[in-house]
């Protein structure tokens, strides 16, 4: 068991208003700090983290046959690109969704083709499909919650079923997860890059069924090959993150040695607005989620990097 120097990171986390952190290491709870007690049994918005609960379903689906392999265009599944102007949009593929390189001219944050504009449209599909594209597929990387709403729309035709309904059936049952909240767009499709309602420890859970490679207690939920494939770094990443990019999972590494001697230890993690992470850390056997609500006492977004890593090296 690491010699963990907890301290700091309480009083990092504290000073922060963090709204709860949580640690588990060899299986063991090595933190759990919540602001308020009532919070361990609230649902919290996830945001973008929602992203890597879609990329767990869409990956439970490829396992089971049910969405065909990652290289399949998408043209499959919305014709209209058959007959877009530009030919282009008929090579985007699953996997080209997955890592955010389908070449869609996105803003993600603002302006004329950004989520926000989707969300304010009667077809969010449709306006993403209507999306020029200013790269060519699997080229470039661009956040873009667009593609997560083209996935989440494949897995309801592929599956069958509502994507919520789905996730209860092959991962919140699984995990023992029992509350959640999910919203959904106007046609009723549950939203890919957002929306998801979820209580910390049932994050933590999420994070602790990657670093078992897929498996929980007695069931295999995802083939541990395909965790392998979806969290390693397929594409460089600038925003709203600096690193690497795998299938809806971020990936990064943090310096375990020194300057002179580095030693880089790789992780993955889920990211969301002001502040929500799942982050696993294999290497140390390590799990960790944060949940954030306040961004006046400073950002929450480095609580890993600046509180967390010293912790866990002693520091």
């Amino acid at each position: 068991m690491t010699d963990w120097n907890l301290q700091p990171l309480i009083d990092g986390i504290t000073n922060l208003d963090i709204r709860s952190c949580l640690i588990i290491q060899h299986g063991e709870p090595i933190l759990e700090h919540y602001r308020d007690p009532q919070i361990a049994e609230e649902l919290g918005k996830i945001n973008s983290c929602t992203k890597s609960v879609l990329s767990a379903l869409v990956c439970i689906a490829i396992d089971k046959q049910m969405i065909p392999p990652p290289d399949t265009p998408i043209s499959l599944f919305f014709p209209s690109l058959k007959e877009d102007r530009d030919p282009r949009k008929r090579e985007i593929t699953i996997e080209h969704l997955l890592t955010m390189t389908g070449g869609f001219n996105w803003t993600e944050f603002g302006g004329q083709n950004s989520f926000p504009a989707m969300t304010k449209t009667a077809d969010w599909i449709k306006f993403v499909l209507a999306q020029p594209l200013a790269h060519t597929p699997g080229t470039v990387m661009t956040y873009n919650s667009g593609s997560s709403q083209l996935l989440s729309a494949i897995l309801r035709d592929c599956a069958g079923q509502a994507v919520a309904e789905f996730a209860e059936d092959q991962l919140f049952q699984p995990l023992g997860i029992q509350s959640y909240h999910w919203e959904s767009d106007p046609q009723g499709i549950h939203t890919g890059g957002f929306g998801l309602h979820l209580k910390p420890e049932d994050m933590l859970k999420f994070g602790l069924l990657y670093l078992q490679e897929g498996r929980w207690k007695d069931q295999q939920i995802l083939f541990s090959d395909t965790i392998q494939q979806s969290t390693r770094p397929y594409v460089e990443a600038n925003h709203p993150q600096k690193g690497f990019y795998g299938w809806h999972w971020w990936v990064s590494q943090f310096n375990a040695g020194s300057e002179q001697q580095p030693n880089e230890i790789p992780y993955y993690f889920a990211l969301g607005f002001k502040g929500q992470h799942i982050i696993v850390v294999p290497a140390y056997e390590l799990v960790a989620v944060i949940t954030a609500d306040k961004y006046k006492k400073g950002s929450p977004a480095n609580v890993f990097g600046r509180f967390i890593v010293p912790a866990l090296l002693g520091q």
